[in-house]
């Protein structure tokens, strides 16, 4: 049975390492944050008081 290299371990781990690095920042980058404003203001509430 073939057994493999150290080196070949050490290629598997930086090859793991930089998908997993490269797939993480492609999704932190490509998360849009949508940002809710209000388009109109708030109305104000106009109390009459009746004392």
């Amino acid at each position: 049975m073939p057994q493999m290299a150290p080196l070949s371990w050490l290629n598997l781990f930086i090859l793991f390492v930089t998908t997993f690095l490269i797939l993480n920042s492609l999704n932190y980058f490509s998360f849009l944050y949508t940002n809710t404003q209000l388009k109109s203001t708030p109305k104000m509430k106009s109390f009459n008081w009746k004392w």
